[in-house]
């Protein structure tokens, strides 16, 4: 009997390595630039490949499409880490792309987290780009334009990604369950509503859902004929979460942001708190609550206490910047501060009731007297003419009409009484009054 090594069995690749695809066809998402027709998809079926960088969140298939662009385009594929290394590490690949290159074999070199370079290991990137060297595929979930130098970025088409949908993260599963790499020798009974679930866990990243699928279908009840089933306390389990709290129609998910707005809206701290917890804790988008919450400060709170839109906006930052679980601090931060805060809804009302005239008053002219008047034959025709430049008068402030003639003494901001806005409201009434006896 033979003995066996240690190393005679291999650890076995990740479920997402093993169905990342490999075509055009196979690759899931971002229809906006791989879709028929779309710019990226026919760069790459015409083998025009030139130098880009992907910018988009984790899981959403920025090295998958750099490899399937080097098997369409028949080039030599090099994945290169950032993180990893250094410009020592830098030469030596550009060294052997330029081998390569005169035995007539193109190079694509994949960046991943290419923002992680310095600056002098960007720019060891430049010459070999400028030559024709390489194919520079850079992936990054940062913004390019602060991240990436500028000599560099010139050279370079950016492509965004988006987040993964639902649906697509959904396509991804129910391929690795059927695919032979993946699931598809095996008798997975699983139920489309927990493949949802795992997709909104997810949130987008559909390396999260592979990884979360492998773990359940791990994990699951094996029976006696070498089927495995996937329940719900599997997932739970798994997940660390409870029964998901957002159905499949999206009912229960707007069902809850409304709870979060109008317990805000009620100066109720701890219910506000609550459904945001409820939120996060099922998987939502802390983005998503961040933009309500953003609108809740000019919608509801306004002028009242105008500190309220720069602190959501701050936390909107914060959720960017950091993601899940470290955001759910500033998002409880900004939701408390939103409750807590005294109450206006002036500014809705104002631009509802500027809106309605908007609508039905398209073609009212702009006075002439606020027209600009760039041009001596716009002068000649009484543009800007009359025109009461404010800083020139006392206390800053004219008696010039800026409405149009029909419009003349219609007022939509109506000031509320609470907070800061009980200061606005002093103002407006001076300046209307000051208005009437001039």
């Amino acid at each position: 009997m033979d003995q066996l090594s240690l190393f005679d069995n291999t650890v076995p690749e990740p479920l997402a390595a093993r169905v990342r695809p490999k075509t055009l066809d196979e690759y899931v998402g971002q229809e906006h630039l791989l879709g028929p027709g779309k710019a990226l998809r026919r760069v790459i079926e015409h083998d025009n490949v030139s130098s880009m960088i992907l910018w988009g969140p984790p899981g959403v298939g920025k090295t998958t499409l750099a490899e399937i662009i080097a098997h369409t385009t028949k080039a030599s594929f090099i994945n290169f880490s950032a993180v990893t290394s250094g410009i020592k590490e830098i030469k030596k690949v550009m060294e052997d792309a330029e081998t390569n290159r005169r035995y007539g074999t193109k190079t694509i070199l994949f960046v991943d987290e290419i923002h992680r370079f310095n600056k002098a290991q960007q720019d060891a990137f430049l010459p070999y780009v400028e030559k024709g060297s390489i194919i520079l595929i850079g992936a990054t979930t940062e913004n390019p334009s602060f991240e990436i130098n500028s000599a560099l970025l010139s050279r370079c088409r950016v492509f965004v990604l988006h987040a993964l949908t639902q649906d697509n993260i959904v396509s991804v599963l129910e391929h690795a369950l059927s695919a032979p790499e993946g699931f598809g020798n095996q008798r997975v009974s699983i139920s489309h509503d927990i493949l949802e679930r795992i997709a909104v866990f997810s949130n987008g990243d559909a390396r999260s859902a592979l990884s979360t699928l492998e773990m359940v279908v791990t994990n699951g009840d094996m029976a006696p004929d070498g089927s495995t089933t996937v329940t719900e306390q599997t997932l739970e389990e798994c997940t660390s979460k409870k029964s998901l709290l957002y159905d499949k129609k999206g009912e229960e998910h707007y069902n809850l942001i409304s709870a979060l707005h109008k317990s805000m809206r009620n100066s109720d701290p701890d219910a506000a708190v609550y459904w945001l917890a409820r939120m996060l804790e099922a998987g939502e988008d802390p983005l998503y609550i961040a933009r309500r919450v953003v609108r809740f400060a000019a919608e509801d709170v306004g002028l009242a206490d105008p500190n309220a839109v720069q602190l959501a906006v701050a936390c909107y930052q914060a959720c960017h910047f950091i993601g899940v679980p470290e955001c759910n601090v500033h998002l409880t931060e900004a939701v408390i501060y939103c409750a807590l805060a005294p109450k206006s809804n002036a500014m809705e009302v104002a631009y509802n009731e500027a809106k309605e005239d908007a609508i039905t008053m398209l073609d009212e002219p702009v006075p002439m007297n606020i027209r600009n008047a760039p041009t001596q034959l716009m002068k000649d025709e009484g543009y800007g003419a009359g025109y009461m430049y404010a800083h020139d008068y006392e206390g800053h402030i004219t008696a010039m009409q800026c409405l149009p003639d029909s419009l003349e003494g219609r007022s939509y901001y109506h000031p509320g009484t609470l907070g800061r806005e009980a200061d606005f409201a002093k103002r407006y009434e001076e300046i209307k009054e000051w208005k009437r006896t001039h």
